[in-house]
């Protein structure tokens, strides 16, 4: 039996690990596959890959991309959820700020520098034509952060995940101003160099068994109602949430993609250059 630990955000978007793991389809090939929650995000996974804490995890891809041109020792193995991810625009309650344009010049709640929530800041500030070196940003360190840096006023406006932050917004925690999707496929799995070097047939079947559930993933007996319940969502906010994402059913990463992504984080000041695509990534399927 091999131990592989892995990672990932406490989102739906993870619920297929789940159900393999609750299912033992790791166990039943030898694999002793363990989960662990990271709420604060991409950030934080990307330390846990490089101190060697966990194996395997579900990141974010421009945040992945980011920290591996950095000296991750790790690589992209394949794509996780090839869909968009919707970042609400999220300002407290009783803010002053009632559209995005209010917020040009206003400080920014981020989980950590290099996460998810400060890289689509950045191209937020982008889209909207605002000098993205003077953006203000202040470390929360996950959601109850933002949370608490909206209603005390550390912050002003703060991003993540639309429907994760849904049930701030209908219970009055956050108001949301606007959306931001991510102009590329979202999540990735990321797997440490040595785990590849060392355990590549163990990982390959790690990703044949996930890619397996999600195929069908959203075809499961009342799939979306398990998922209302678990993550305290409203059945509709699933049901649409749902009807716009797509996971990936074992397609191999391709250079050409991440080349692409690499020139639009280029193009929105997210990393200084482009490199080599091919460093960045290892084909489990060639």
């Amino acid at each position: 039996m091999i131990n592989l630990r892995i990672g990932g955000v406490p989102e739906h978007f993870n619920y297929p690990w789940y159900i393999t793991l609750k299912n033992k389809e790791y166990t039943k090939e030898g694999i002793n596959l363990r989960w662990q929650d990271y709420p604060g995000g991409t950030g934080a996974m990307a330390k846990a890959l490089r101190s060697g804490e966990v194996d395997i995890a579900l990141v974010l891809t421009e945040g992945i991309i980011k920290d591996i041109i950095n000296g991750n020792p790790s690589k992209i193995t394949q794509t996780f959820v090839k869909s968009p991810l919707i970042w609400g625009i999220h300002v407290g309650a009783n803010s002053k700020f009632k559209t995005i344009s209010d917020l040009e010049h206003a400080t920014v709640a981020i989980s950590r520098f290099g996460s998810g929530s400060q890289l689509m800041a950045i191209v937020n500030a982008h889209n909207n034509g605002w000098d993205v070196s003077k953006l203000k940003f202040k470390v929360v360190g996950d959601l109850q952060g933002g949370i608490d840096a909206l209603t005390n006023g550390d912050a002003d406006y703060f991003m993540w995940e639309h429907f994760t932050t849904k049930p701030l917004v209908d219970n009055g925690t956050f108001r949301r101003v606007g959306d931001c999707p991510t102009p590329w496929p979202c999540f990735v799995i990321a797997v440490r160099d040595e785990i590849l070097e060392n355990h590549f047939e163990e990982v390959k079947k790690v990703h044949d068994i996930i890619n397996s559930c999600t195929k069908d993933f959203k075809d499961f007996d009342n799939i979306d109602e398990v998922l209302a319940n678990r993550y305290e969502q409203q059945l509709e906010d699933i049901q649409e949430w749902l009807s716009i994402t797509e996971w990936n059913d074992g397609k191999p990463i391709s250079e050409d993609l991440i080349s692409t992504i690499q020139n639009k984080m280029v193009e929105f000041n997210v990393i200084e250059k482009k490199e080599n695509s091919g460093d960045l990534i290892r084909n489990m399927y060639i």
